[in-house]
């Protein structure tokens, strides 16, 4: 669970982690902005094997790039059967369930597809861009983008506490564990729902223990982050040669003839 949510990749130091944060995030910005407007899979899924060779490129194990997909991956599959089934007038295969008539669609399973490629496309630049770039430095550039200060400082607090609650999470489980909590169905059940009460109670006592810390440390409202230095001459040549490319790729592959 540690290496799923850490920045250990990101403190590296390669190529990508050298690049200033706010050069990264506006390259990520336009590569999502296109995979979202694509018209054919082709682009995203092409985003989504970059992005993914990249991740590989900085050594991350193959299983925990897997595991940071799993997700997605699920959503995916989601989307697919929910178009194949629900849109399309062409049949492409049926079956019975509970008396139900289930049939498969040409155009469902093509839809379902593009919004799958465009999940998976986008999804892949941000665990790119987060396994490149500490968190603390996201931040500090969505604050340089004028993005309101309450959302930054939420986003902040949330990422920051985000682990405290898994560490107790993990902590409770093992408990329940230990006293053979999971070891049939109903107590799965029952567990499973006694750990969600007690990570919800003990988010809020953490919320207000958070508070006070906060309120005794000086705390008024705004929390202080230091400004960033200006961007350098390279990184605005990097903006205006990677933004405009990624536009022209996927406006070549859009209009390439059929």
């Amino acid at each position: 669970m540690f290496e799923l949510f850490s920045d250990i990749f990101a403190c590296r130091d390669n190529v990508l982690t050298r690049m200033d944060p706010r050069v990264k995030m506006i390259i990520a910005l336009t590569l999502i902005v296109t995979v979202v407007f694509s018209k054919q899979a082709f682009f995203p899924i092409l985003a989504f094997v970059s992005c993914t060779a990249g991740m590989l490129w900085l050594r991350m194990p193959v299983k925990l790039v897997l595991l940071r997909l799993v997700m997605p991956m699920g959503i995916v599959l989601v989307l697919v059967v929910l178009q194949a089934f629900l849109t399309g007038a062409t049949p492409v295969a049926s079956f019975s369930l509970v008396g139900w008539k289930l049939v498969a669609t040409e155009e469902g399973l093509m839809r379902g597809m593009l919004l799958g490629s465009r999940v998976l496309g986008a999804v892949s630049v941000m665990l790119l861009l987060s396994s490149v770039t500490p968190a603390y430095k996201i931040f500090g550039a969505l604050r340089w983008f004028h993005v309101p200060e309450g959302w930054v400082e939420i986003a902040l607090l949330v990422y920051r506490y985000t682990f405290v609650l898994l560490d107790q999470t993990a902590d409770i489980a093992s408990a329940q564990r230990v006293r053979l909590g999971y070891s049939t169905l109903g107590r799965s059940l029952s567990s499973a729902g006694v750990l969600a009460g007690t990570v919800v109670a003990r988010s809020m006592d953490q919320a207000m223990r958070t508070y006070e810390a906060m309120t005794l440390r000086g705390y008024q409202g705004r929390l202080p982050i230091g400004p960033l230095a200006e961007l350098k001459a390279r990184d605005w040549r990097t903006i205006f040669v990677v933004s405009p490319g990624i536009v022209a790729v996927h406006l070549i592959v859009e209009w390439w003839p059929k």
